[in-house]
């Protein structure tokens, strides 16, 4: 790591997740990106959150202030001291309104297919970072045994790496990533021209199945689906077509062992 990498506060970090970094940090905030998987880790968490929080609530900072509880009509109706109280009052209730609106709207973060939408563009953004290394691309390596049981108990749900070898695909290993609402197992996977394929899985907040998601972002795809109480993403190049045999093998490969278990 340079002596320009090392300087790179953890605000920088988060400016440059916001969007708000200055352009001539840019380029100090990515080398060390690229050379301290932590950071990046926690770069992706941050991301992801932020796509939750878009995806959830945005609706709710847009609706408008109902004409009751705005300060000017409560001032209108009120002098001296009690319009100061009721402003007060009126900025409280706001207050615990909103709290009472973002409760309801963290309550139902549940649902599966928002589920499905924010975990594929977090996987999106750690397929991103992480197919680009050239020598930790994963954290241990597809031979170790390990490497699965590792994954299984950190997510809280069996990991699995599928035969992929009927796409052109070979596993190289995985990787834990830090995510919403917890841990996210990678799995890396490459083809004999380069190309890499990860399939990330998390546990959701409830049980049920939804459809696949497909999310686009420039040169990479994505796949996103829920099964089970576990949310599952294939990333990669954007042939759509190629994807979905990939994320149906991928949903195959568990089905079967789901099926094997009763």
């Amino acid at each position: 790591m340079t002596e320009r990498d090392a300087s790179v506060t953890e605000d920088e970090l988060h400016a440059y997740v916001d969007g708000a970094l200055p352009g001539d940090r840019i380029a100090a905030v990515e080398a060390r990106l690229a050379s301290d998987p932590e950071a990046a880790s926690r770069v992706a968490a941050w991301r992801a959150q932020a796509t939750s929080i878009r995806a959830n609530w945005e609706r709710v900072v847009e609706e408008p202030v109902p004409e009751r509880l705005r300060l000017e009509h409560i001032a209108r109706r009120a002098s001296g001291t009690w319009r100061k109280i009721a402003a007060a009052a009126v900025i409280a209730f706001a207050i615990g309104a909103a709290g009472g609106w973002y409760g309801h709207e963290y309550s139902s973060f549940g649902r599966n297919d928002q589920i499905a939408r924010a975990i594929a563009d977090a996987a999106i953004e750690a397929h991103r970072l992480y197919i680009n290394e050239v020598r930790h691309p994963i954290e241990v390596r597809a031979g170790e045994a390990h490497l699965l049981p590792w994954l299984s108990r950190r997510v809280g749900s069996t990991v699995r790496a599928p035969d992929l070898a009927p796409e052109g695909l070979k596993l190289m290993g995985g990787r834990l990533l830090p995510g919403t609402p917890g841990p996210t197992a990678l799995i890396m996977y490459e083809g004999s021209g380069g190309e890499r394929v990860t399939i990330t899985s998390t546990r959701a907040a409830r049980e049920g199945a939804t459809a696949f998601h497909w999310k686009s972002a420039g040169e990479i795809g994505a796949l996103a689906w829920v099964e089970g109480g576990v949310a599952f993403v294939v990333a990669g190049p954007a042939d759509r077509a190629r994807l979905d045999r990939v994320a149906r093998r991928v949903y195959e490969a568990y089905e079967t062992a789901a099926n094997e278990r009763r």
